[in-house]
């Protein structure tokens, strides 16, 4: 599972969510803007920071661990002490570093040296596993912690989640932004789950307008060439769409799909 990304896509559609887990806080997420910066005269990129529109507020740099790293912190801290040379200098800054769990946490003898930074009110650390999830818990920390629930607590979790985002959210943009969401985190957590049992989950009408959806479409119609039409056939076919639906999807005809299909095997 792509972890990183699907983190940052949260965070950039709803910017509310890094606040709420950090708690509080009195910044209003529509002031800060999410990106990435470019660390000048280095290889490197920063990928994960809310950018502040009033240089009074702090920038929040995020960072996102599910593998052991004996070193994050000293990366961490010497990519944001360049940045702030480099650029804002005067800016306050705070961080946030996202753990699967306690366990990737580095030992204390190799972060004794940033332990101080670590004790300080300006980085906040998160154990994704020991985030306590309930019917009062931000929408958004519900589905961050999607990503580490195990396979029955998930299936369980975001089904309550669909039914909820389709009840309480009646704003169609915004009910399909987080229905976007949800179905980029049920496709990467179980890439194998059949487009039935994707419709079973979302609905048909909706699985059809969600981003992941449009994207196969996007795909199939590069440039409008028959080519890339017929390249993305097995796309669909491992997601289950029927010969028929592919045809109508990629505004072919169903034996023009038939035959590309016979040509693979």
């Amino acid at each position: 599972m792509k972890t990183d990304h699907i983190f940052y896509r949260i965070f950039q559609d709803l910017p509310e969510t890094f606040f709420q887990l950090w708690g509080e806080l009195s910044e209003n997420p529509n002031d800060y803007r999410f990106d990435s910066v470019e660390l000048k005269q280095t290889a490197f990129r920063i990928d994960g920071v809310f950018l502040p529109q009033d240089t009074d507020n702090p920038i929040y740099f995020t960072e996102v661990q599910f593998q052991k790293d004996t070193k994050i912190y000293l990366r961490l801290f010497s990519e944001i002490f360049t940045y702030l040379r480099d650029n804002e200098p005067d800016l306050r800054w705070r961080a946030m570093i996202i753990f699967k769990s306690r366990s990737m946490e580095p030992t204390e003898r190799q972060r004794e040296s940033v332990q101080p930074f670590l004790d300080s009110p300006l980085v906040k650390r998160i154990y994704l596993n020991e985030i306590e999830v309930s019917e009062t818990t931000p929408l958004g920390v519900q589905i961050v912690q999607l990503v580490v629930a195990r396979k029955k607590q998930f299936l369980e979790r975001v089904t309550v989640l669909i039914n909820r985002v389709k009840q309480q959210f009646t704003e169609e943009n915004y009910r399909l932004q987080l229905l976007n969401l949800l179905s980029v985190i049920v496709i990467e957590k179980l890439p194998q789950m059949s487009r039935q049992e994707l419709e079973a989950m979302f609905g048909i009408d909706d699985l059809k307008k969600t981003r992941f959806a449009q994207e196969l479409i996007a795909e199939s119609k590069t440039e409008g060439k028959l080519e890339g039409k017929l390249e993305v056939i097995p796309s669909l076919l491992r997601k289950g769409f029927s010969i028929e639906e592919i045809a109508e999807i990629l505004e072919l005809e169903v034996e023009q799909v038939r035959q590309a299909i016979a040509n693979l095997n």
